[in-house]
């Protein structure tokens, strides 16, 4: 079996950025929504300001994760274009030239929204 291309290997690592960015965006959604039942049900709970402090701690976290995403994201949205002008100068298969564009399109999409 013939190792990957450089071309492929860049299209495969950006889906994955992707892919874990829209994973910490649900996770942020979860962790939003258990703030709102806490916030909902604090005069129930004796240990609820603790809960409070822990979960807009985790949100936190969770939100600074994101600028390093992106930045990482945006960085190999680029060296995958640069990897299509490549391949399609040295004769990369269609397949891969059009999986790559996809990607790249979709990535921007993504990022415009």
């Amino acid at each position: 079996m013939a190792p990957p291309t450089p071309l492929a290997i860049a299209t495969s690592s950006l889906q994955r950025l992707v892919k874990e960015e829209l994973s910490y965006e649900k996770e942020l959604q979860g962790q939003e929504a258990r703030l709102e039942k806490i916030l909902a049900t604090k005069d129930e709970d004796e240990n609820a300001e603790y809960k409070l402090n822990q979960e807009r701690a985790a949100i936190q976290e969770t939100k600074n994760v994101f600028p390093p995403l992106r930045e990482r994201i945006k960085d190999a949205l680029q060296k995958l274009e640069d990897q299509v002008e490549e391949g399609q100068s040295n004769g990369a298969s269609e397949e891969e030239i059009s999986k790559a564009k996809d990607i790249i399109t979709s990535t921007k999409e993504a990022a415009s929204q």
